[in-house]
C-alpha cells in the first residue's frame, strides 16, 4: 500500500529564484536542489515535487553537464538537456531550443528553463524565447520584459543572447 506524503511538505518547496515568464506556462529558476556545493538531494527532491503538484511536463538543463538528469527520470518527469557553447554554435542550438520549446508549450503543462544559478544565460534564453516567439515586438522589449519579471538586470552574456534569437527569428518563422 502506497502512502501519499502528508502535511507541508506533500506539495514540495518551489524552486529558489523562480519566476514566471509566461504565467503558468514558461518559468525559470535555479537548478533544483541549489547550486554547486550548496545542492542538496532531499531539496531536489521537494522541489521536483512541487514541480509536479504545479503543473510541470518538462524541465529544460542547460547545464553544460548531465548533473541530476536522472532525479527528473526518477520522478517521471520529463526533461530536456540543452547545453549553450559558444556563440558560434549559439545560434544553431539556440533555434532548435526554441522551436522545442514552442511544442512543448503547445502541449498541455508548464516548462522550467534551469541552469546552475538564476543567472544572464536563463535570462537570456527566456528573454530571446520570448522575441522569438513573437510575444514581445523588439529585443528591448524582451530585456525589459525579463528584467522586469526576474528583477534583475540582464547583463551582456544574457543581451548576446536576445541579439542571437533577434538574429534567427527570420530563420524560425521561415521554418
Amino acid at each position: 500500500m502506497v502512502i501519499a506524503p502528508r502535511g507541508r511538505w506533500a506539495a514540495g518547496i518551489r524552486p529558489r529564484n523562480f519566476t514566471w515568464v509566461v504565467k503558468d506556462r514558461l518559468a525559470v529558476s535555479e537548478r533544483p536542489g541549489g547550486f554547486s556545493r550548496n545542492h542538496r538531494k532531499v531539496r531536489r527532491q521537494e522541489e521536483i515535487v512541487w514541480l509536479k503538484v504545479n503543473g510541470f511536463t518538462m524541465v529544460v538543463s542547460l547545464l553544460e553537464s548531465p548533473h541530476n538528469l536522472h532525479a527528473y527520470d526518477e520522478q517521471q518527469l520529463r526533461w530536456s538537456h540543452r547545453p549553450l557553447g559558444g556563440q558560434f554554435e549559439r545560434s544553431g542550438s539556440l533555434a532548435l531550443l526554441y522551436r522545442d520549446l514552442g511544442s512543448w508549450l503547445a502541449e498541455d503543462g508548464a516548462v522550467l528553463i534551469h541552469a546552475e544559478e538564476m543567472d544572464d544565460l536563463v535570462a537570456g534564453v527566456a528573454a530571446g524565447y520570448l522575441l522569438w516567439s513573437g510575444r514581445v515586438p523588439s529585443a528591448p522589449h524582451s530585456i525589459a520584459a525579463i528584467e522586469l519579471l526576474t528583477r534583475r538586470q540582464l547583463g551582456p552574456s544574457g543581451r548576446e543572447v536576445v541579439a542571437t534569437a533577434a538574429a534567427i527569428k527570420p530563420l524560425a518563422a521561415s521554418s
